[in-house]
């Protein structure tokens, strides 16, 4: 064969080798994606997500009680409200520390006087116990009181586990009685010279004694 046209026909292979690579490379790359209004194709950065809700489920549905029987030492740290509903082994705890500790009787005491005293924790914004000079009181040791003393009603609400004369240590007993009035709640007794608040479940009502 004439070499010039060897070289001839040799080139026009080459070059519809060549065309025939750069329409199978242009088939293999991707022509870019036009973009769609309203859509970021963009992640955004770690930095720039939301941080995750924080949930206080079980702060806002248990209520805690934290006494100290200064009789009798006990003292109960406990949740006594859960799930919407008051725990019986927390309110048993509660009833034997609240026992008149003169003959170590026991009654059931009015679980609201423990929400009395949950809130008024709140309200005091301590995490100290409620010092306890007296909880239930059977018959027998309020008849004695009342007989040695005018202040004691005759038919008080201790017997009936309604009240309590408490203080906490490091609030002053003023601002305890402010306190445990601002809830409005029950029977409210200032006692200065007996270092001492009662507080009650019955009627709203407000009195000072010794």
């Amino acid at each position: 064969m004439d070499p010039r046209r060897r070289a001839f026909v040799l080139g026009g292979g080459a070059l519809l080798g060549s065309a025939a690579l750069g329409g199978a490379v242009s088939r293999l790359t991707p022509t870019p994606a036009a973009p769609v209004r309203g859509v970021v194709s963009a992640a955004p950065a770690a930095s720039s997500l939301p941080a995750p809700a924080v949930h206080t489920r079980v702060a806002a549905d248990t209520r805690r009680l934290f006494l100290h029987n200064l009789h009798t030492g006990d003292t109960v740290k406990t949740v006594y409200w859960a799930d919407g509903a008051y725990v019986d082994g927390a309110l048993a705890e509660a009833r034997h520390a609240l026992r008149d500790w003169r003959n170590d009787q026991q009654h059931d005491m009015d679980p609201k006087l423990f929400d009395v005293l949950h809130d008024l924790g709140a309200r005091l914004d301590v995490d100290r116990p409620f010092q306890i000079i007296s909880g239930y009181r059977s018959p027998a040791s309020n008849a004695a009181m009342h007989a040695a003393s005018s202040g004691v009603a005759k038919n008080s609400l201790h017997m009936q586990g309604m009240a309590s004369d408490i203080r906490v240590e490091g609030v002053e007993l003023a601002h305890l009685r402010k306190a445990a009035l601002s809830l409005g709640r029950g029977g409210v007794g200032f006692y200065p010279v007996s270092d001492f608040v009662h507080v009650d479940t019955g009627r709203i009502r407000q009195w000072q004694g010794a």
